[in-house]
Order: structure tokens, then C-alpha cells, then sequence
């Protein structure tokens, strides 16, 4: 009886198993010979071009002479060359070409925000200043101050996309930088930090802080690398980028209440940009914060960004305390706002970031008869688990005119072999490209503009 049952069960197994095979089998066929992987299309469908606002085309296919041969050229060659990506041999594989694949499969063309001209100078300064420096490699971010959109966002080395199989280490060369490097971005988020606790009421530009060149805090002792008074107002802090100043500002700051700021600048959160991926950074939850932990993060270190996401939080300072989300692709465009300081906070900010380069960095980032504003950060990178003494982050956020500001920009150098500091790297490019931006724009210096002033008030209208 038991051998009976045994043969039945056996039976039935192979019947079921014959049964799953010719389904396998079944699935199989329709997927080789009914199932494209994607969808059949008109052949006099050319794929969609990718182009910018004023028409410049960054991608477009062309047929050769042969009727049924079609070709993907890159007319501007290494211009956002990573940001537009590479196509393969029938479909998208890095940048927009992947990651718009669908629209352009079907002939539809994808319509960038990016500025030909602003992005070809932000290109030429990053590379002059990054090769110079003998820099490993960088990335820059300019955006429309009060609407959020991206007129440029470079990274270094370039990359042309006509020619992507020449390069030997292509992986690494096709990286869209600005979006997806993440980095410890140093004394650039001192601004930050002094704008939240500022917004809070809980000091004004004229507080005074004892800041010796080294102080103990949370068991480790923090140090200041430029030379100050031992005392300093909250404006100097900012001015001489004195840790020892910021440390005492977050000592008694509540760790969610810094941490609530912080992601309303939109540090450690990815930016919500369309289809387009970028990397979120590491913002760690407040409930595990030390007292160093939060000091550190109080001038920069302990925390990741993108050159992106920077740019977007110090746009908040310079959009009178609004976080505007940025984007690339206006029809697909993510509208997210949010007030994150009082306008009056934001107002005083520039004010103070003004004064940090006309005071501190005149000859490295001002543009004299402008107002300018901004900060420098220099950042230690961490390595084997170790801050480095030899790889430094080179780093400046800012934004112009500093009274009315038009464009914020974000620069980053990695790995500079000679001048490494954000004053003598990334300082250069902002205002390199901004004097180009303000005498593009046709406004006369301020200079011009009282001497005109004081004509006026000569020789009054009749």
C-alpha cells in the first residue's frame, strides 16, 4: 500500500514538473520572439534631441548617407558632457540619454535649463584653476537665485560624449560630479549654522565670544588655523572662520532644533530633481548627536553634501530665507518651497557674507565696484577613518550682487597638489565667472553709479 501511495506522488511530481518547464519554455519563446525588450518604433522616428532653452542642441541623431543609418552626435562636445550622458548602441547609458530614455525613444525632445554661455565659463575657469592647482578632480553649481533653475552645473575633468569609448577609465570619467559627489564641505556651513541660531534670537551679529586659538569642548580640543583677537563678535567669527567661535554659539543649541534646520537647508536630503537622480549625503539623526558631533558639524566636518545641494542651501540665505528646489527640466519640474529664515536673518547674512570678502578675501574673490558675498571652506578629507593632513576639499559658496543677488554658486576642487585652500582655488573661479556674469549683464560698478549720482545732483532737470 505504502509503495503504491510512493508511485502516485511521483507521478505527480513529474506532472508538475513537465508543467512548469512548458510554462519556462512558453515564456521563454514569447519573450524571444513576441517580446522586444523595447518597443518596436517607426524607423523614420529619429530619437529625440536634448537642447536648451535657447535652442543650442547638446544631442541629436543624424542619418548618413545610407538611408537606414543613423548616427548620435554631441555638437558641443565636452560641454555638460556628463550631465547629457552617453548613448549606446540602440539606447540611452549614462546622463539625460539614460535617464530620458523613453521620451527620447519615442522622438520627443527634452528641453534642458542649462545656460550654453554660463556653462562654458563656469567649465573654463574650474578647469584653468583645477589644472593649475594640479587638482584630482572638481565640480561647480550656478543657479537662478529666485527660481531655482540650473544655468550650469560643471565637473572636472570634462568628458565628450562623442568620443566615450577613447577614455580608459570611462566609469570614472562620466561621473555627473555635482550631483553625485558627496563631501565633507567645511567652514562653508558656518554661514549656515550662524544664520539658524541668528534666526532663533538666540545671538545678533554684535555677540561677543571668547576665542582663543584652541579650546576643550566634548573631550576633544578644536583649534582655529587663522590668526584672531581672543575676542571676537558673531560677525568676525564668520570673518576669521573661527571653530572656536561657532563651538561656543552650538554648545547649548538644541540638537533637533540644528538638525531641524539643517534639512530645511536641504543638507543629508536629495534634491528632488525631476527624473533625475542625485545622491542624498549623510545628515546623521540628532537623537545620537555628541556634544563634538555637533560641533563639528557646527564648521562642517561630520556631515555630506553635493556641490548641488550646497548650492540650494545657500540659495535660501540669498532668496531671502526661502529654500527654492532646483531644476534642470522645466515641464518635469518638482515645485518645492519653504520659508527656512526670516527674510530679515536672511538680509543680515549677506551683509555679513559681504563683509567676509571684502575684508577678508578681497583680492581672491571680490570684483572691485561690485558687492559680492560668500564664504570659503577647506576641508579636511577623511582617510583610512583619519581627517588627512595632505587631501584638502577646496571649497566656495556665494552668491551676486550681494545686496540683490541674481545667481548662487556653488565651486569644489578635490585633491589640489598646490594651493589648496578655498581662498586660493575655489574662490578664484566665483569671481572669475562672476565678473563675466555682471559685465554680461551690462551693471555699471557702484563707482560709475555715484559718480553719475553726484553729476545728477550738479546739473538738475529744468
Amino acid at each position: 500500500m505504502e509503495l503504491k501511495r510512493i508511485k502516485i506522488r511521483s507521478r505527480v511530481l513529474l506532472g508538475f514538473s513537465i508543467f512548469m518547464f512548458m510554462i519556462l519554455v512558453i515564456a521563454y519563446a514569447k519573450l524571444e520572439w513576441h517580446m522586444p525588450t523595447q518597443p518596436m518604433l517607426d524607423p523614420d522616428v529619429l530619437r529625440g534631441r536634448i537642447l536648451t532653452e535657447d535652442g543650442t542642441i547638446l544631442a541629436q541623431t543624424i542619418r548618413g548617407e545610407n538611408y537606414g543609418e543613423v548616427k548620435r552626435i554631441y555638437p558641443q562636445k565636452t560641454l555638460a558632457g556628463q550631465l547629457i550622458g552617453v548613448m549606446g548602441k540602440d539606447r540611452g547609458l549614462t546622463g539625460l540619454e539614460l535617464f530620458y530614455e523613453e521620451e527620447l525613444r519615442s522622438g520627443r525632445d527634452v528641453v534642458v535649463s542649462i545656460d550654453p554661455w554660463v556653462q562654458s565659463i563656469l567649465e573654463s575657469h574650474l578647469h584653468k584653476q583645477a589644472t593649475e592647482n594640479m587638482g584630482e578632480y572638481g565640480s561647480a553649481v550656478v543657479l537662478d537665485t529666485h527660481t531655482g533653475k540650473i544655468l550650469a552645473a560643471a565637473s572636472w575633468p570634462t568628458f565628450d560624449p562623442n568620443k566615450w569609448r577613447e577614455y580608459p577609465d570611462f566609469q570614472k570619467q562620466w561621473q555627473n560630479r555635482p550631483f553625485m559627489d558627496t563631501y565633507e564641505p567645511g567652514s562653508v556651513v558656518k554661514a549656515l549654522t550662524i544664520a539658524s541660531v541668528l534666526n532663533d534670537g538666540r545671538l545678533t551679529p554684535n555677540t561677543w565670544f571668547d576665542t582663543p586659538m584652541a579650546r576643550r569642548v566634548g573631550g576633544a580640543t578644536i583649534h582655529d588655523s587663522v590668526f584672531h583677537p581672543p575676542r571676537l563678535d558673531t560677525r568676525h567669527v564668520l570673518r576669521y572662520s573661527s571653530n572656536v567661535g561657532i563651538s561656543h554659539m552650538v554648545e547649548d543649541y538644541s540638537n533637533e532644533q540644528m538638525y531641524n534646520y539643517f534639512k530645511a537647508y536641504g543638507i543629508g536630503q536629495e534634491v528632488p530633481l525631476e527624473n533625475i537622480p542625485t545622491q542624498d549625503g549623510i545628515l546623521y539623526n540628532w537623537k545620537n548627536w555628541k556634544l563634538i558631533q555637533k560641533v563639528n558639524m557646527g564648521f562642517g566636518q561630520g556631515l555630506t553634501t553635493t556641490t548641488l545641494q550646497m548650492a540650494a542651501a545657500y540659495n535660501v540665505i540669498a532668496n531671502e530665507g526661502r529654500y527654492i528646489a532646483p531644476y534642470l527640466v522645466s515641464k518635469d519640474r518638482i515645485r518645492e518651497e519653504r520659508e527656512v529664515l526670516r527674510p530679515e536673518t536672511a538680509r543680515t547674512m549677506r551683509n555679513m557674507l559681504r563683509s567676509v570678502i571684502e575684508e577678508g578675501i578681497p583680492t581672491a574673490a571680490s570684483v572691485p565696484g561690485y558687492q559680492l558675498g560668500g564664504k570659503t571652506g577647506t576641508a579636511q578629507v577623511v582617510v583610512n577613518g583619519r581627517y588627512s593632513s595632505e587631501i584638502y576639499n577646496s571649497v566656495f559658496a556665494g552668491f551676486f550682487p550681494s545686496n540683490q543677488p541674481r545667481v548662487t554658486m556653488v565651486v569644489m576642487v578635490h585633491g589640489a597638489k598646490k594651493n589648496h585652500h578655498g581662498s586660493q582655488l575655489a574662490a578664484p573661479i566665483f569671481r572669475d565667472v562672476a565678473a563675466e556674469m555682471l559685465s554680461a549683464w551690462g551693471l555699471p560698478p557702484e563707482w560709475k553709479v555715484m559718480e553719475e549720482q553726484k553729476e545728477a545732483r550738479k546739473n538738475p532737470n529744468p
